[in-house]
């Protein structure tokens, strides 16, 4: 991934955590950010690009689904998903991630702090 940029989908999060999480990414990171507003969006787009990880949130703003139904419905589907990795800050949602096959992740509230970036740049290119 040396020399490119990493695609980055962002799923369920609403306008103003959205734009934080890509301030973010862009900040620290190469990377191109795409968006997804529900599930069937993001299955949508996992089925036509190639991501290097996937963001979603326990709660999908847009419809109320648990975010979680991604990890399941991506991995029944027979794609080849990449890092799924949930956005929450409760401890039992992230452990129920990693049991559906997706990867931990971290909280909104831990969104700038250096573990969070030291987590993203196991699977992003760093600036």
């Amino acid at each position: 991934m040396k020399g490119m940029d990493a695609h980055v989908l962002d799923v369920g999060n609403c306008d103003h955590d959205h734009a934080l999480i890509r301030e973010m990414l862009t900040c620290h990171f190469r990377v191109s950010v795409d968006r997804a507003a529900t599930v069937g969006e993001a299955i949508d787009r996992l089925r036509s690009r190639r991501y290097d990880l996937v963001l979603f949130n326990r709660i999908i703003d847009r419809d109320g689904r648990e975010g979680i139904e991604l990890v399941r419905l991506a991995k029944s589907n027979g794609l080849p998903p990449p890092p799924l990795m949930m956005i929450s800050n409760l401890s039992e949602a992230q452990d129920a991630c990693v049991a559906a096959g997706g990867v931990r992740g971290f909280g909104k509230a831990a969104l700038s702090r250096p573990s969070t970036i030291a987590l993203l740049a196991q699977y992003l290119p760093r600036q």
